[in-house]
């Protein structure tokens, strides 16, 4: 097995979803997975702690959500430290090059009420990322809690709108678009 290659998590993440567009989720195993990687078991468990992980980024997106808030200018208001740590993710996250990985994930995700859990498992963990990340920067908590809520819900509509389009729109733009539509709402509420 070729263990020495780089990017053994990638391969790992590329196999899976690969072995569950084909058998579904709950058909592939973790043997699969590695044999289709050309890789050991030791090897995804070195990168991932089960199977349900290998289609998520782990604490990745909520380190670099917390990284971006705290590296917004000190006079910014809350929704633009979010604003700033959200155009961060994009550009790491949503980028073209995985414009086509993420959408058929988004599907396998979908029809498998398992992954759909463990979505929104990760989205609770994220929103309360940035509700620490915000009350760090001395934003009350009560402001922190409603303002990560909202931020979550522009960033989930903007995720799916990106992914109706093809990879190269780019997602910075359309989350502006979704970040603008939810405060215009609550300011005409």
């Amino acid at each position: 097995m070729a263990r020495w290659k780089p990017d053994a998590a990638q391969r790992l993440m590329a196999a899976a979803l690969e072995l569950f567009e084909e058998r579904g989720y709950e058909s592939a195993t973790v043997q699969e997975i590695t044999e289709r990687a050309g890789l050991t078991k030791s090897s995804f468990f070195r990168h991932f702690p089960n199977k349900r992980e290998v289609l998520f980024d782990g604490e990745a997106m909520a380190t670099t959500l917390v990284e971006g808030i705290a590296a917004a200018p000190d006079d910014a208001a809350p929704w633009d430290a979010l604003t700033h740590a959200f155009a961060r993710v994009g550009a790491i996250f949503m980028t073209p090059q995985r414009h086509d990985f993420l959408a058929r994930r988004a599907a396998v995700i979908a029809r498998t009420p398992e992954l759909r859990e463990r979505e929104a498992l990760k989205q609770l963990g994220l929103i309360a990322a940035m509700i620490d990340a915000l009350t760090h920067r001395s934003v009350p908590d009560l402001e922190a809690r409603v303002l990560a809520e909202l931020s979550a819900v522009a960033f989930a509509i903007a995720y799916k709108r990106w992914l109706a389009t093809t990879s190269s729109d780019n997602f910075a733009d359309i989350l502006r678009d979704a970040i603008d539509e939810v405060r215009c709402v609550i300011s005409t509420s």
